[in-house]
């Protein structure tokens, strides 16, 4: 009946206290496997835990300062007025193409299929598209081979880049313009991501950070890369593009006022 009290012979209270012990023990295993299955959640399915951000040097005052350059980059981007702007965008990117190529090779002994498995910059990863549009995750030193060859070839065609007077430039070259670029882009941000420390140790960081910020400019200038193609290097191109600013007045007399200064997803492409 329902209510009814009966009392415990010792031996059904030792029958209970080992129902009672096993019980606890099965609690707390159940919560220790709860415990881990949490602890997993906050970290990758693979059960390991997110390597904490890594701090960016190139960001970093004392070598964003260093340029080669102190004129104003916007100025040497604009198109000339007696110029063609095929012939413009011609000279920029063929330029761009053999700037960046070297700027690579001072550091191509220390990117290989060891230390860059992936061509990776900040939070992406890019893949190599071939002809056929096959998608290939590539090492990055293949991934730069592959860019390098197809420019190489690209600019030196001449009925893609012609260099006899007369001759026209196909329809598609803005299109092969900016495929060019992105590509180009691709190269500098994996530099400044992953090699940024072997540039400094050779004392380079001057020519990559003004490459870079004339790359951007020219490219802001004539549309050639989208947006969010370049925002994972925001951070760094609104530091080395923002103009820079005027040098304070000299005071008209020694008690004059001086003037006041100026003022871990990962994406796969």
């Amino acid at each position: 009946m329902v209510g009814d009290y009966s009392p415990i012979s010792g031996d059904n209270t030792d029958m209970h206290s080992q129902r009672n012990a096993k019980s606890g023990l099965s609690c707390k295993m159940v919560l220790q496997a709860v415990g881990k299955v949490l602890r997993k959640s906050k970290t990758k399915p693979n059960g390991k835990k997110p390597p904490a951000e890594e701090k960016k040097q190139y960001l970093e005052a004392e070598f964003t300062k260093v340029r080669v350059v102190d004129f104003d980059l916007k100025e040497l981007v604009l198109l000339p007025r007696e110029i063609d702007l095929n012939e413009w965008l011609a000279s920029n990117t063929t330029t761009f193409f053999n700037l960046i190529n070297l700027q690579y090779s001072t550091i191509s002994e220390f990117c290989t299929g060891d230390t860059c498995q992936a061509m990776t910059a900040c939070n992406t990863i890019y893949y190599w598209y071939d002809e056929r549009g096959k998608k290939t995750k590539c090492t990055a030193p293949q991934y730069v081979d592959f860019v390098m060859s197809l420019v190489q070839k690209l600019v030196t065609d001449d009925d893609i880049f012609p260099t006899k007077y007369g001759k026209e430039f196909p329809n598609a070259f803005e299109s092969l313009v900016k495929k060019i670029c992105r590509y180009l882009f691709h190269v500098l941000a994996h530099l400044f991501w992953a090699h940024f420390k072997e540039t400094v140790a050779l004392d380079l960081q001057g020519h990559l950070n003004t490459l870079y910020a004339h790359f951007i400019v020219f490219v802001r200038e004539f549309n050639l890369v989208d947006p969010k193609e370049t925002c994972i290097m925001d951070d760094l191109s609104e530091i080395l593009c923002a103009p820079a600013p005027p040098a304070p007045a000299a005071p008209s007399s020694p008690t004059s006022a001086p003037s006041p200064s100026s003022h871990n997803h990962v994406t796969e492409r």
